[in-house]
């Protein structure tokens, strides 16, 4: 009797995690296609195969649901657990262009496009999108650039304040091709020219701090 109820906990959780993703699957689906504001949550029901009230029991709200959709491609930011710990200039730079290759190639993900793109068009009539895509989403990169410039600090390999040294950073990764990849006027890059790119930024940013 024991083995048999723990059974049908295991399968009801494993249903419940299941229908958790079909919500989210659904709910950025229609984001996508329909905007924010427009889309209700009977739409996301219908769209996932549940009814309001499992919606709202296994995720929330739409906002919820908005927060859950960008977290779970916020992780995909952060930066990678095997990075190295900077002691001296040749580290650094190895460890700003990996983190900065993996940087591009996820924000530059269609994907992840089209949600800076939705918050872009609802910023009018939902806010919250762009809020919600800036607290989590880009926090997550940005504390962990900080983070990196942080250690590289302690070992006295650059000065300044890692938030500033962040944003000078990110400058030099990115320069136009966000904007460019936004306005659909430029591909998404290849690997070839992400990890170029990324290391090229690496280079620069060091030979300012060593100029400075």
């Amino acid at each position: 009797m024991a083995k048999a109820s723990t059974s049908n906990r295991r399968r009801q959780r494993g249903e419940a995690t299941g229908a958790r993703g079909r919500i989210l699957d659904a709910a950025f689906a229609a984001f996508m296609q329909s905007g924010y504001a427009a889309t209700s949550t009977l739409e996301i029901a219908t769209r996932a195969g549940v009814s309001k009230r499992e919606l709202y029991s296994l995720v929330g709200n739409k906002e919820k649901m908005l927060a859950a959709c960008i977290t779970e491609r916020a992780h995909r930011l952060q930066a990678p657990a095997d990075l190295p710990i900077p002691r001296d200039r040749e580290t650094l730079a190895q460890v700003l262009a990996g983190f900065g290759a993996q940087l591009l190639r996820e924000v530059t993900d269609p994907e992840v496009i089209a949600v800076f793109r939705l918050a872009i068009a609802e910023a009018v009539r939902a806010p919250e999108v762009a809020q919600t895509l800036n607290s989590i989403g880009r926090e997550a990169t940005r504390s962990a650039l900080r983070k990196i410039l942080s250690q590289a600090q302690e070992a006295g390999l650059l000065s300044g304040h890692p938030v500033e040294l962040a944003e000078q950073f990110s400058a030099l990764l990115w320069r136009d091709w966000m904007v460019n990849l936004l306005l659909g006027v430029a591909e998404r890059p290849s690997p070839r020219e992400i990890a170029g790119r990324a290391q090229d930024a690496a280079v620069s940013f060091l030979r300012l701090q060593a100029s400075a």
